[in-house]
Parts: structure tokens; C-alpha cells; sequence
């Protein structure tokens, strides 16, 4: 499921996302008054446990126990909340980083309090990309993660091209790994049953499969697949958290490269 932003009304999105006391102020009636960081934090728990698709006014009403029509006094739409949620979900994250002992040290505490941000709200991973929601967390999101590579000494163009590389590392992988946790739900297939059924038909359909792939046979022999562990259950799991770690060093690497020349 892919839920794209900025969907909703821009005067009032900016409005709520910019100008949070121009909300409006509570109803009267015999109980307290409904408030828009009261809805948004509702809508991240139902987001939370239950992920995205289970998201709607309706949803977020009875969390609090109101109905949906209580709400659109405060957030108008649908649309207008996904933003919400997503700017102030990304409050959590640090907005500054420790640079003392170096630019290197301090990116990788970023990945990885990004990574586990990520795994805390994996709904985050179903907001698209394409267009950003241009709200204060966001931005300040950004912003930290600029002020540690302004110690790199890259230019402009390069200093973009390192923040797509990082953040494309830590939400890919991130989102393998959430994928990972909800297929057996969404399923009802076990990753072990689901592999010793197809690599069966596959022996059986493909007996010249070394050698129509040799460089993935020589890959799979070099480096074997992981072994499940206590901490991670599946092999996509373990997969997902190496693509973090190795993708994540591989980019710096690059970085103290671009640095050097």
C-alpha cells in the first residue's frame, strides 16, 4: 500500500502543520474538547498497531471515543492527517548529532536511529517519497542530517547525492525488514515452507540452473545465506539488517573517497 502526500487542502495542511495555534479551540460540551495534537497522536497509535490500510477518521473517532464527524472541526480530511502524522511521528528523531570525534561516527548514529524510528512507525515506509509533506520536522529531519555532513567539506551536488544515498540505504532496508515481519500474517506461510516449496518445483524445472546462473551460484557458494538466530527470526530479517550495515559502509566509504579527491 502506497499513501502519497500532500493530497489534502494546502492552506489548510500548511496551516496546521506550521501554525498549530490557529487551530480551532475546543467545543463546549460535557466533555474536555477534542484538539489536533490529541487526533494526530490517535491516528499514529492506530497507524502503530494496526498499519495504514486500517487507517480513517472512523478509526481514529473511536480510538478517542468520538465519532468521525467530531474531528473535522479540527483536521479536514483524511489527507490532511496522513501529513500530520507523518511530520510529527518524525519529532522523535534527535536534532543534533555529537561530530567530536568526526563526521563518520556521528552518520552512522544517525542511520541508525533512523533504522529504528523506521521499525517503531514502519507505516512511515508507506508514505511515498514523490512528494514530501513540507513540515517543520521534516525539514529539521533534513536539516540534522546536513549539519553532520557539513563537517565532510563536500560541495552542494555532492552533499545531496549523499543524503539520497543514506537515506535510500536506511529506508530500503528498513523496509524489507517490516515487509519481512508481516508477510507470515498477511499470508499464513511460513518463510521456511515457503521456500522449501518452490526450491523443490525449482529443482525439478530448472536442473541446469548453475549453469544458466553461474554468477548467482558463485555468490550463494562464497557467501551462504544467513542462519536464523534468536534476535532475528527469518532470513530476510538477518538480510535486511547486512544490506543496512554493508550498504551503509560501502556509502561511507564513497563519501571519504569523494572526500580525499
Amino acid at each position: 500500500m502506497v499513501v502519497f502526500a500532500g493530497q489534502g487542502d494546502a492552506r489548510r495542511t500548511m496551516d496546521l502543520l506550521w501554525r498549530p495555534g490557529a487551530e480551532p479551540g475546543p467545543r463546549p460540551g460535557p466533555r474536555p474538547g477534542l484538539s489536533v495534537e490529541v487526533i494526530v497522536a490517535a491516528a499514529i497509535a492506530v497507524a502503530d498497531a494496526e498499519g495504514m490500510a486500517a487507517l480513517s477518521m472512523r478509526a481514529v473517532g473511536e480510538r478517542l471515543g468520538r465519532t468521525a464527524m467530531a474531528l473535522y472541526t479540527y483536521v479536514p480530511g483524511k489527507s490532511e492527517l496522513v501529513d500530520l502524522m507523518y511530520d510529527r511521528a518524525l519529532a522523535e528523531l534527535p536534532d543534533a548529532y555529537d561530530t567530536s570525534a568526526g563526521w563518520r561516527p556521528a552518520v552512522m548514529a544517525w542511520a541508525e536511529d533512523s533504522w529504528a524510528f523506521y521499525l517503531r512507525h514502519p507505516w512511515m515506509l508507506q508514505v511515498s517519497q514523490a512528494r514530501p509533506v513540507l513540515g517543520p520536522n521534516e525539514y529539521r529531519a533534513l536539516e540534522t542530517l546536513l549539519g553532520v555532513l557539513s563537517g565532510t567539506g563536500l560541495g552542494a551536488r555532492d552533499t545531496r547525492r549523499a543524503v539520497a544515498a543514506l537515506s535510500q540505504v536506511v529506508r530500503g532496508s528498513a523496509q524489507t525488514l517490516t515487509e519481512s515481519r508481516q508477510v507470515i500474517d498477511s499470508t499464513g506461510t511460513s518463510e521456511a515452507d515457503w521456500w522449501y516449496a518452490r526450491t523443490d518445483v525449482l529443482t525439478e524445472v530448472a536442473p541446469d540452473f548453475a549453469h544458466r546462473y553461474p554468477a548467482l551460484v558463485r555468490l550463494e557458494t562464497e557467501s551462504p545465506p544467513f542462519t536464523p538466530d534468536g534476535e532475528c527470526a527469518t532470513y530476510l530479517e538477518l538480510a535486511s539488517r547486512e544490506a543496512f550495515e554493508g550498504g551503509l559502509t560501502l556509502v561511507l566509504d564513497g563519501l571519504e573517497a569523494a572526500i580525499t579527491r
